[in-house]
């Protein structure tokens, strides 16, 4: 079964393990969570159960989602998502869920949104190669050649400039380094997607090494 919470990306620090080893770890803050909802395969053909953190404005939620949240003895959220295949037998709607769900030495998934860096051109957006600088070249930074003759278009999936980042990614198979119950933290070793204080979601690992 899948555990997990979400939580807030706060920044990153570093820690000595207790070989002397210097490891970096990012920290999240994951105040209790709070059950919203359980998806039943009867009801809506999967199972999952929602959750929520951070409360909202009430000036900034409207007429259904405060009664959402009110089935649930709580404040409209902020930040709701579903936890796919979790043990549904072991939540109540309205039980918070704490940091506690996950020990130190455990593999998690983190899911956030990337930072968004703008309008990028195909050098810094798709790693690619740009040309001579000098010697008369017209070619610098520019995409390249963008397909063949005969279809006289630019087929679907080419890597041009565009939009970079704001992307929802996934970073698998993260280390929990420690759990601090007293303060609602996650120390995860090695980076994880997003700006700080971005949202995130933990959830144990599908994919074990």
């Amino acid at each position: 079964m899948t555990k997990g919470i979400l939580g807030r990306k706060i920044g990153m620090t570093q820690l000595f393990s207790e070989t002397g080893e210097l490891i970096p770890v990012t920290v999240i803050q994951a105040e209790p969570n709070v059950v919203l909802q359980k998806r039943t395969m009867e009801n809506d053909g999967y199972e999952a159960l929602q959750l929520g953190f951070a409360d909202v404005k009430e000036s900034r939620t409207n007429k259904a989602e405060k009664g959402h949240a009110e089935k649930a003895n709580t404040t409209p959220k902020r930040y709701v998502r579903e936890i796919r295949n979790a043990n549904l037998d072991e939540h109540e709607v309205g039980q918070e869920i704490s940091v506690n769900v996950f020990e130190a030495g455990e593999k998690i998934d983190v899911t956030g949104t990337t930072k968004g860096k703008g309008f990028q051109g195909s050098i810094k957006r798709h790693n690619q190669q740009r040309g001579p600088m000098s010697h008369g070249s017209h070619f610098h930074r520019s995409p390249g050649a963008l397909g063949s003759i005969d279809p006289m278009r630019v087929f679907k999936g080419r890597p041009l400039p565009g939009r970079m980042g704001g992307d929802q990614v996934t970073i698998q198979n993260l280390e929990v380094v420690k759990v601090d119950e007293e303060s609602n933290l996650l120390l995860v070793k090695g980076n994880v997607p997003g700006a700080k204080k971005s949202f995130v979601k933990i959830t144990s690992t599908i994919k074990a090494n």
